[in-house]
C-alpha cells in the first residue's frame, strides 16, 4: 500500500509539473498548477474517478505509514530517532491532508485553489492573538524544511533510503532525484518566504500557494525559464517518485 501511495504521489507532481510547463508557455487554459488543478486533470480524462480513488488510498496508505513509523519508530541510531519520529509525524500530515483533499474532490467538494486558501487561512491566523508570529513561525519552517530538502538533494542523501538498485539503475535515479528535489526544496522555501512576509509586512494577501509560488519563478532574472526550470524539476521528482516506489525501503516497524 505505500509502494502504491509513493506512485500517486509521483502522479501527483507529474501533473503539477505538467501544468506549470503549460503556465509558462501561455497554455494553461486557466488551470492552477497545484493539487485542485493536477486533480481536475485526471478528473477529465476517461477513467479519471477510479484513478482518484487509487490516488486516495494511496495517500491514505502513506499517511498510515508515516504514523506508524512516528508511533513505533524505525530501525536507526538511538541519537536519530526523535528526529526521524517527528519528520515522520509531519509527513503524515502531509499525507493526510493529501487523502482529505483527494477524497473530498471525488465527492465533489473542489474547494479553492491553494492561493486562495493560503490567504484566507494566513488572514483567519493573523486575526487571532499572536496568530502573526505563529504564521511567521510556519513560513519559516517552510523555508528551513526548504533548505534541508536542497541540501540532501546535493549531498544525495536521499540515496540511503533505496536499496536493491543496480548500477544502471542508479545512474538513472540518482540525477532524477537531485533534481526532482532540488525544485521540491526551491518551492517549499519560496512558499515559506511569501507566508513569512505575509507576517512581517502583516498583509495576508501577499501570501502565494504551490500555484502563485511557482508562478513567481518566472519574475526572476531569468523569467519564463525559471519556471520552466522548476516546472521540469517538479516533474523529474515525480518519475523519482515512480522510482522509489520500486526501491524505497519499506520496513516493518515493531
Amino acid at each position: 500500500m505505500s509502494r502504491v501511495g509513493l506512485v500517486a504521489r509521483g502522479l501527483l507532481y507529474l501533473l503539477i509539473g505538467w501544468l506549470a510547463l503549460q503556465v509558462a508557455f501561455g497554455d494553461g487554459g486557466g488551470k492552477e498548477a497545484d493539487r485542485k488543478g493536477a486533480l481536475q486533470a485526471v478528473a477529465e480524462k476517461p477513467g479519471g474517478p477510479a484513478v482518484l480513488v487509487l490516488m486516495a488510498v494511496g495517500f491514505a496508505a502513506l499517511a498510515l505509514w508515516q504514523v506508524a513509523e512516528a508511533l513505533y519508530g524505525r530501525p536507526i541510531p538511538d541519537g536519530h530517532k526523535a528526529t526521524k519520529r517527528l519528520g515522520s509525524a509531519a509527513r503524515a500530515v502531509v499525507y493526510t491532508v493529501g487523502f482529505a483533499a483527494t477524497l473530498g474532490f471525488l465527492f465533489g467538494h473542489t474547494g479553492s485553489s491553494s492561493d486562495q486558501q493560503s490567504k484566507t487561512y494566513t488572514a483567519r491566523a493573523m486575526g487571532e492573538p499572536g496568530g502573526r508570529w505563529l504564521v511567521l513561525a510556519i513560513g519559516i519552517g517552510f523555508v528551513v524544511w526548504g533548505v534541508v530538502v536542497v541540501v540532501h538533494a546535493v549531498r544525495r542523501e536521499f540515496l540511503k533510503e533505496l536499496t536493491g538498485m543496480g548500477r544502471a539503475a542508479r545512474h538513472v535515479v540518482q540525477p532524477l532525484g537531485v533534481a526532482g528535489n532540488l525544485a521540491r526544496g526551491l518551492v517549499g522555501s519560496g512558499v515559506g518566504v511569501f507566508l513569512a512576509y505575509a507576517a512581517i509586512s502583516f498583509e495576508p494577501d501577499k501570501a502565494q500557494g504551490l500555484d502563485g509560488t511557482l508562478r513567481e519563478f518566472a519574475s526572476t532574472p531569468a523569467g519564463v525559464w525559471g519556471l520552466v526550470a522548476v516546472a521540469a524539476g517538479v516533474l523529474l521528482f515525480g518519475l523519482y517518485s515512480f522510482c522509489e516506489a520500486r526501491w524505497r525501503k519499506v520496513e516493518a516497524v515493531s
